[in-house]
């Protein structure tokens, strides 16, 4: 494999123009959801929100549906029933002119037929971030991401790495800081997508570029962390970035709320809730002083 080239500059936060509207800042489909985790999306569409998106709908099945819109009020959503097809319709149907982007498997849960739902919708033209259960379910299909899709972000930390390597014949160790970029550009590679590999010093490929985060601390190491950080990605691809330039951004913006909360309260204690309402202020300290 090739060398890969550093990324030195965090990518420009997108503009924030006076004459615009909600439609000028894009629309993030939560995709995800089951029984026992009703908080994951709705987490998830709090943190696109809190990240500027002008439009979030949660998409999940009847039983999850009114909970998660009762945790995010200022989200819409969307009824999703049926198998594989049936949700890409349903999607369809809520974004006909096929411009959201979609983040996909916060809460969404291992129930059969889901890795046919998983890849049905990476098929789609629209951007997908894809996390969690989303990443568990393709790995349970045992092969790379159908050719031909659009953008697509994938978000492991190591224990979903090492599933969605393993039956690519990928063994190199995620944890181990001399070969974390380089594995890490093997899967992003293989799924012809951008990896962001979450750790101590999250990496960033998309199998020729390389960004190394340095923002974070062990304040961010607890539930639902993860689901802000897809959100929070999402929303950024939505306003107009690449998905490498979403991803790095993300991963800056998302560890520097976190060590703005821990100057305040300290490296324990902090809720994901609490991590989605940090940035706002983040997003605008860096307008203002970089």
């Amino acid at each position: 494999m090739s060398e890969l080239t550093t990324l030195e500059k965090i990518p420009d936060l997108p503009s924030r123009p006076g004459e615009a509207h909600k439609g000028t800042f894009g629309t993030v489909i939560v995709v995800g959801g089951s029984a026992t985790m009703i908080g994951a999306p709705a987490l998830c569409a709090r943190a696109a929100l809190r990240s500027g998106s002008g439009l979030v709908k949660i998409a999940t099945t009847g039983d999850v549906l009114a909970h998660a819109l009762t945790i995010e009020p200022c989200a819409t959503g969307v009824l999703l029933h049926g198998d594989a097809e049936a949700w890409r319709h349903g999607i369809d149907a809520a974004d006909p002119e096929g411009r959201a982007v979609l983040a996909v498997g916060p809460g969404m849960g291992l129930a059969q037929g889901g890795g046919q739902k998983v890849l049905a919708l990476l098929r789609g033209k629209r951007p997908i971030v894809l996390d969690a259960d989303g990443l568990n379910l393709l790995a349970r299909t045992g092969r790379p991401r159908p050719r031909g899709g659009a953008e697509l972000v994938m978000t492991p930390h190591p224990g979903e790495f090492a599933r969605l390597a393993k039956p690519l014949g990928i063994t190199d160790c995620p944890t181990d800081p001399a070969s974390r970029a380089g594995t890490a550009a093997k899967l992003a590679q293989a799924h012809h997508a951008v990896v962001l590999l979450k750790g101590q010093h999250t990496v960033v490929t998309d199998g020729q570029g390389l960004y190394t985060n340095s923002t974070g601390n062990p304040a961010l190491a607890t539930a639902g962390s993860g689901d802000v950080l897809t959100g929070l990605i999402a929303s950024l691809i939505g306003q107009g970035l690449s998905a490498f330039d979403a991803a790095v951004l993300g991963a800056y913006l998302h560890g520097r709320a976190g060590d703005n909360w821990a100057k305040r309260h300290g490296r324990s204690g902090l809720r994901a809730v609490d991590l989605a309402d940090e940035l706002p202020d983040v997003f605008e300290g860096c307008r203002v002083g970089g």
